[in-house]
């Protein structure tokens, strides 16, 4: 049976973020599939969330030309990790929060316990600076959702903007919790690998997705193709 969450109950409450042109972590929403709930949830009280990726890039030179790079070729991408921290809660634990029945649902206690993989859900909700979908650039972008406008309390309708972000088929390689005399709360940590990044709202990834930087008329593109 589901119980009151911390994004449900009203005092882990939304409150006012500032409308800025910088982005702000205020306004960067993680949805989790939250075990009882069915589909995504906003996970509450997450105090640090973010993704590192690399990859190998290998110069080609040949001989006889000297010292000198033809061309950098780069080799296959790692897979992208994310950093995933919580404030543990007794009724809703990180387990939880992805979708293990884990704490007070269930006998997950241990990376060894899962058996499936979940998705994480970003979504980073523009500035109303930002994030104006009549008069702004960023109506036709891909991977922006644009949710039914909302009245504000004063009467006026406010466009809601959103870049989003799919995590998909992740899994954590890393899971702690420290308990200190000094410290009242208690933080969950874990770093979260993931099977493939995607912005779930197109089918136009693969060989010819429209990346940028292509080198045909009219378009800026590197010297190197030209």
């Amino acid at each position: 049976m589901a119980k009151p969450s911390d994004t449900t109950n009203y005092i882990y409450r939304m409150g006012t973020a500032p409308n800025t042109r910088a982005a702000v972590s205020q306004k960067n929403k993680i949805y989790g599939y939250t075990f009882g709930v069915g589909g995504f949830q906003q996970l509450g009280v997450i105090s640090e969330f973010g993704h590192d990726e690399s990859r190998t890039i290998d110069p080609v030179r040949g001989v006889g030309y000297g010292d000198q790079v033809a061309e950098l070729v780069p080799g296959v991408t790692e897979p992208m990790t994310l950093t995933l921290n919580k404030t543990l809660l007794y009724a809703l634990n990180l387990f939880q929060s992805v979708g293990y029945k884990g704490g007070a649902d269930g006998l997950v206690r241990s990376l060894k316990h899962h058996r499936w993989p979940f998705d994480i859900k970003q979504e980073m909700v523009f500035s109303e600076v930002a994030g104006d979908p009549v008069n702004g650039s960023i109506s036709g972008a891909t991977g922006i959702t644009v949710p039914a406008p909302l009245m504000s309390s004063e009467g006026f309708i406010t466009p809601i903007v959103a870049l989003l972000t799919i995590f998909e088929g992740c899994w954590m390689n890393s899971y702690s919790a420290s308990y200190t005399s000094d410290a009242a709360i208690v933080a969950e940590n874990s770093s979260v690998t993931v099977t493939d990044v995607h912005d779930g709202l197109t089918d136009k990834y693969g060989e010819f997705i429209d990346s940028g930087l292509a080198p045909i008329s009219g378009v800026a593109a590197s010297k190197l193709f030209q």
